[in-house]
């Protein structure tokens, strides 16, 4: 399996990366973004590109992928509603749009969050964003949608957020992360579970849902990445 995976110096980003380069059956990860993670492996490839709202120029770069994995977020804090949806809707889609295109046998797994409203007509505007951003998602030709919400997430292994006010949340909150995730293992998820669930559902889809366009909330995104650490065992 051919993985591409936007987002990788992201918290969750980072998560999928280090799974895709742990799993024997993917061949090739390509990382796309503005900054490379400066990480080496024999099957990882790094393409450093500045514009993410264009990508006429890489086209070739951008095939033969079965799946993909778009863990770009930014936090909508201080942004206006068309800022957002600028840097959530319109970015996501020009990236998936090119990629339906160009791979219509990809399965395309987006992370969005838990709260994402797709009615869209939520009073809190960043779950009317992220929620019409699924929605236009699961209009396009891939051969499967997946969006992921999941709601907190623990980093593992020495993986660190981005965004400051994340960082410093996981800094306070990090000695409960363990016991929370023992007492809410459907609701308190971590990295490595996350990346083993995207893995799993770009593999064999995701039981008990429609298995083409799906969401899937913290509980289901659970289930799936334990069942495959339990396969992985």
């Amino acid at each position: 399996m051919n993985v591409l995976l936007f987002g990788a110096t992201g918290m969750v980003g980072q998560g999928a990366l280090r799974e895709c380069l742990l799993a024997d059956d993917v061949a090739r990860v390509q990382t796309i973004g503005r900054t490379a993670t400066g990480q080496q492996h024999p099957r990882l490839r790094e393409l450093v590109h500045g514009d993410l709202f264009d990508y006429s120029a890489i086209e070739a770069d951008l095939t033969n992928f079965d799946a993909c994995f778009f863990c770009i977020g930014v936090t909508s804090s201080g942004m206006s509603e068309g800022e957002y949806t600028r840097l959530t809707h319109d970015l996501t889609l020009t990236a998936a749009q090119t990629l339906a295109r160009l791979n219509p046998q990809m399965t395309f797994v987006y992370v969005s969050g838990a709260g994402a409203d797709s009615s869209e007509t939520s009073k809190t505007m960043w779950a009317r964003v992220r929620g019409r951003t699924e929605n236009a998602l699961k209009g396009l030709a891939f051969k499967a949608v997946y969006v992921f919400r999941p709601g907190i997430i623990q980093p593992l292994h020495g993986i660190r957020s981005k965004t400051g006010s994340y960082r410093w949340f996981y800094t306070l909150a990090w000695p409960l992360l363990p016991l929370l995730r023992c007492l809410l293992p459907n609701t308190v998820l971590s990295t490595q579970i996350v990346g083993r669930a995207m893995l799993a559902v770009a593999r064999r889809g995701a039981l008990g849902v429609d298995r083409i366009r799906a969401v899937l909330e913290a509980a289901q995104i659970s289930a799936i990445g334990r069942d495959a650490e339990v396969q992985a065992k």
